[in-house]
């Protein structure tokens, strides 16, 4: 949080707006898991590739999906494309003679600082306008904090989510001049680069295929406290109280139920 509001015609953000809003006009793009039974109406192909993914005819910006965080519990975020929610389905896909019997759906759910909520708010609605101020948000944050993981659904155990929740206080103790957004990213861009200098033979590598206890080792004292939880959440959770909705109540893990818009 920043005691100076944004103002018309300004993006503010923990991290680069312009990075933010070229990424939120691309198409919203998630791992198609092998579970899924409802089609969505806006949903394409792509007809090449690993075809662990599919991708919808409309911007990450006016995509918003259900999820759960320990902290905030339940909300809105926005489905914005990310590499890792193709690789790590891709990843994860079992196939019996060359075809795919089980795939987990994989997207992201973003959820970003007040500011660039409304920042991004304003932008779809001037048609995509990028506006001609911007703001990046650093020393004058004076309360708040970056909650980043991975929300594991379908298991006996319902839902598990792990990951850091690393506030504006312990950034500023462990790395001065940053903020929780770009520690948590830089972190393990540093370790990224370490394992680089120590793997000079090893060529060109995705992240998902670096030795992840090396970066662990690397990042965790700079992510705040990493936290394990299970929770009961559902996407299902308070649907249809005040209309009927289009839900898929035989499955709460389908995509479907996800969908906010």
């Amino acid at each position: 949080m920043s005691p100076k509001r944004k103002q018309n015609d300004e993006f503010v953000n923990t991290w680069s707006s312009e990075a933010f809003c070229g990424e939120s006009m691309q198409p919203a793009e998630l791992g198609w898991g092998t579970h899924e039974r409802n089609w969505p109406r806006d949903g394409r192909e792509y007809g090449f590739g690993c075809g662990a993914a599919i991708f919808l005819d409309r911007p990450g910006a006016a995509t918003r999906v259900r999820s759960w965080a320990p902290a905030e519990g339940q909300f809105h975020g926005w489905l914005i494309t990310h590499g890792e929610a193709i690789s790590i389905p891709d990843y994860l896909t079992v196939r019996e003679k060359g075809k795919a019997v089980y795939r987990p759906t994989c997207h992201y759910a973003y959820h970003p600082c007040d500011d660039a909520v409304l920042s991004l708010h304003e932008f779809a609605g001037n048609g995509w306008r990028f506006p001609p101020e911007q703001r990046l948000l650093r020393e004058e944050i004076d309360a708040g904090f970056d909650e980043l993981g991975v929300l594991l659904m379908g298991h006996k155990k319902n839902a598990y989510w792990y990951g850091s929740q690393l506030s504006i206080k312990e950034t500023r103790r462990r790395c001065p001049h940053n903020n929780a957004t770009s520690l948590q990213v830089n972190a393990p861009f540093m370790a990224g680069i370490v394992w680089a200098l120590t793997n000079p033979q090893a060529g060109i590598v995705e992240p998902d295929e670096l030795d992840y206890q090396t970066i662990l080792n690397i990042t965790t004292p700079y992510l705040g406290k990493v936290v394990g939880a299970y929770t009961d959440w559902t996407p299902l959770a308070g649907r249809g109280l005040l209309f009927p909705e289009e839900m898929d109540r035989s499955d709460p893990w389908q995509f479907l139920n996800f969908r906010v818009d």
